[in-house]
């Protein structure tokens, strides 16, 4: 579905991203594990449309989407759920979603939409009318991902869904990305959780100073040494 081939970015002559490759195959939960600073979040972005590589292809579909608008990324198929999670805080819960569905004018998909995202999110439901910034952290990042599924998107991609929350809280935005994905969303998901992520992926990468330095299943890297040591806090055996 979507294919990255040796990417790079840079800010200011400090390369982001060097020559990085992945895949993220359709229907599957794949998932970028690294630490802050490692070029995770560029990444995203460089899909989004809101960073333009250097060099390198995005193709989604079959179509080199790099250096592409935003909107128009968001016409072929692909939302973002952005770090911190960034609603509209102003703005009631009920007119978040309906902003997600800014390119479509299928009304009464729309109002469908609506109600399968209060039925995945019954507290957004209950809170339909109340102003986003008044809700917990927990319930503002529902509505990120509800927001980001009003567009209908193939692929949606989410940048540390679980920062910031408490553990039970973890445990329902978890159990939320699979139920989404079980609808047929393939995700991209970036996380610093990597023991949560790594369970919920099929697919997993791990990039290190923007570099792809170790790929697998969720399972295998779960179980990698190397990996158990740098981000699961696990000592290796002597």
């Amino acid at each position: 579905m979507l294919k990255i081939k040796n990417i790079n970015v840079s800010y200011g002559g400090i390369k982001a991203l060097q020559d990085v490759s992945l895949e993220v195959p359709e229907g599957k939960v794949v998932t970028l594990i690294g630490a802050n600073g490692a070029g995770k979040s560029t990444l995203l972005k460089s899909i989004a449309g809101i960073v333009t590589p250097d060099s390198g292809s995005i193709e989604f579909l079959g179509n080199n989407i790099a250096g592409n608008k935003v909107y128009k990324t968001v016409g072929e198929g692909i939302a973002l759920v952005p770090e911190g999670r960034k609603v509209f805080t102003d703005l009631t819960v009920a007119e978040n979603l309906k902003i997600g569905s800014f390119l479509r004018n299928d009304k009464k998909e729309i109002e469908k939409d609506m109600e399968w995202i209060y039925s995945l999110f019954p507290r957004l439901k209950e809170r339909s009318w109340q102003y986003a910034g008044t809700l917990s952290g927990g319930e503002q990042q529902m509505l990120a991902v509800g927001r980001a599924l009003m567009s209908r998107p193939k692929l949606m991609m989410m940048d540390e869904p679980s920062l910031g929350l408490a553990p039970l809280v973890v445990q329902d935005i978890f159990s939320i990305i699979k139920e989404v994905n079980k609808s047929g969303v393939t995700i991209l998901l970036i996380e610093q959780n990597a023991n949560m992520a790594l369970k919920t992926a099929d697919l997993a990468y791990v990039l290190e100073t923007g570099k792809i330095v170790l790929s697998g299943s969720g399972k295998d890297l779960l179980e990698n040494e190397s990996v158990k040591e740098a981000y699961l806090g696990k000592k290796k055996n002597k």
